[in-house]
């Protein structure tokens, strides 16, 4: 079933390997775990891909990231570049928020909420939105860089286990069913056989 939906969904072998920022890996791309659907490569991809999401950057900047995440820990690779896309523009202001606020009670400030946010966007162009949230980004400071790596190394512990939790359970469930078919076919076939003898 996870291998169905994983094959479904992710992209071909060949599409990944021909992205311009996954090609600088070259011969790198060989390794069977990074295009094998099992447990353990499975979840090595789901956690760096939460990792790599957190990245400040645009999505290539955290693609490139989460291939070479990939590359070194010999994770499956498309899990890990499309499990990235988590942090996108809907969900990436509660994700700096929690981010901030952990990095505030780490870091031993006093959270009063983050700082207001000047931008005022309906005021301005979309030329100038990118400029004005970096601007607001970089007054987060320290709290906020500290608050990110501790939120995507926790996010990404909880994903490799629960991956890996998950995909246990289903293959014990899996494992089950077919048994319980199996006795079931086997006391039909006995029964059959008592009826032909009766």
């Amino acid at each position: 079933m996870f291998r169905k939906f994983f094959k479904k969904y992710l992209p071909s072998h060949e599409t990944i390997r021909r992205n311009r920022f996954v090609a600088l890996f070259g011969e790198r791309l060989q390794h069977h775990n990074l295009w094998h659907l099992h447990r353990r490569s499975v979840a090595g991809g789901f956690a760096v891909g939460l990792f790599t999401g957190l990245i400040p950057g645009s999505n290539p900047v955290q693609f490139f990231f989460a291939a070479l995440f990939a590359v070194a820990f010999k994770v499956n690779l498309p899990v890990a570049v499309i499990t990235t896309l988590y942090s996108n523009p809907f969900t990436i202001l509660p994700i700096y928020v929690a981010a901030y606020e952990i990095g505030t009670f780490v870091t031993g400030g006093t959270s009063n909420g983050m700082p207001e946010v000047g931008l005022h966007l309906m005021d301005k162009s979309i030329g100038e939105w990118g400029p004005a949230l970096i601007e607001w980004v970089v007054s987060l400071g320290k709290p906020l860089l500290v608050g990110m790596f501790l939120l995507a190394l926790l996010l990404s512990s909880t994903g490799y286990f629960a991956v890996r939790a998950g995909w246990r359970l289903f293959a014990i469930y899996e494992w089950r069913k077919r048994a319980k078919r199996r006795r079931q076919k086997n006391e039909q076939n006995m029964d059959e056989m008592d009826g032909d003898s009766g």
